[in-house]
């Protein structure tokens, strides 16, 4: 233990320098990447400190890069296991509806998340309008503008069931799906002589998703459970006035978010760092509430005229406790390396569980891959 206390050896970021400190040293370096500050390691927790938070200072983060890397620090065993990992690793679910869930995910390095959240944008593919064959479109909407926002319509349909549909491709019932938009606006004959209502005055005014017709291809109806729709039933796509009329078919295909947004099958995939409030002496009266005040609802809580932590992950990490200096120097305000809150919202598509084990699975095909081309060059 007291070899743990005593050095360890951090390597700083854009540089091929190493520097070893022994306990209770302190220095500052500025480089090309900022500034990296330690002081007074004199103790266990302030290397636990720095291998395992991040800290928030009022202009500044400190503490951003993972240091926890095989040499860095004396006496520290960072090599990676997979039983350690398995041993660690947690994925808690903290709130799910049909849409959109949030979990926390514990145990795990920041290019893992962030690879997950990549593939979720980019990579796990849905189905989405291709091409729009206009017949007739005599609304004030331009062609291709109109074909643009029918693009972007969401498809409430399992794009596990179909095949990429490459350039050369025929049209089969696997790798397509067609709709038809077809609509004309009239003058409502029964409309009250003294409205001015467009919705009263004439019929069809309004085009929604609703009015857009699934045309199966093959056997389509019979392989689909449910049929297909667009997620939403009230999206508008245009506005027409009497003798005004839209007549399309819509061509949709298999495809992922990196070729186009339209393909991709969340509306967000986000994650960020568990907050961790460190109240450094007791807080009571006006400071106490003054404390309170400083964060999110719900965040700091006064208990029998104390102020408490209730639920540092309501933090928004505003960081306005340390612009008061009746407060800054008493409050850590710090985040977990490895604790992430991962929220998922989906298009409708999928459920956005089944997002991330597509996600999971994407990423386990990449591995395997890498592994091919590895055996490839060591052969």
């Amino acid at each position: 233990m007291a070899m743990l206390a005593s050095s360890f050896v951090i390597s700083l970021l854009g540089s091929a320098q190493f520097i070893k400190l022994n306990a209770g040293a302190s220095f500052s370096i500025i480089n090309g990447y900022g500034r990296a500050h330690f002081a007074n390691f004199s103790s266990m927790a302030h290397i636990e400190e720095i291998r395992n938070k991040i800290h928030l200072d009022l202009h500044t983060v400190r503490n951003t890069e993972d240091t926890r890397y095989p040499g860095t620090y004396s006496g520290y065993d960072d090599s990676w296991n997979l039983a350690k990992f398995k041993k660690d690793f947690k994925l808690e679910i903290v709130s799910r509806s049909a849409r959109e869930v949030e979990f926390d995910m514990i145990g795990i390095d920041t290019p893992f998340a962030n690879a997950f959240r990549r593939i979720l944008l980019a990579e796990v593919p849905t189905m989405a309008v291709e091409q729009v064959f206009i017949y007739n479109n005599t609304s004030v909407m331009q062609d291709e503008v109109l074909a643009h926002r029918l693009g972007l319509l969401p498809i409430n349909v399992d794009p596990r069931l179909f095949e990429m549909k490459k350039k050369d491709d025929k049209v089969t019932e696997r790798n397509t799906l067609r709709f038809r938009l077809k609509v004309r606006c009239k003058r409502n004959k029964k409309a009250p002589s003294d409205t001015t209502n467009p919705d009263e005055l004439y019929l069809n005014s309004k085009v929604y998703t609703r009015t857009i017709e699934w045309e199966p291809i093959g056997d389509q109806k019979n392989w689909i459970p449910g049929g297909v729709r667009f997620t939403e039933d009230d999206i508008l796509i245009n506005v027409l006035r009497p003798g005004q009329e839209l007549d399309m078919v819509l061509s949709a295909v298999k495809g992922i978010g990196s070729d186009h947004a339209k393909f991709s099958p969340v509306a967000t995939a986000s994650y960020r760092l568990m907050p961790e409030i460190q109240l450094l002496q007791p807080f009571r009266g006006h400071l106490a509430e003054k404390l309170k005040n400083c964060f999110s609802p719900g965040v700091i809580e006064i208990e029998s005229g104390e102020a408490v932590v209730k639920c540092a992950r309501l933090d928004t990490g505003s960081r306005e406790v340390l612009r008061h200096s009746e407060l800054a120097d008493k409050v850590k305000l710090l985040k977990v390396r490895d604790h992430f809150i991962f929220t998922i919202e989906s298009t409708g598509a999928l459920d956005p569980l089944d997002l991330m084990r597509e996600a999971i699975r994407i990423l386990k095909d990449k591995c395997k891959t890498y592994r091919k081309e590895l055996d490839v060059l060591t052969t």
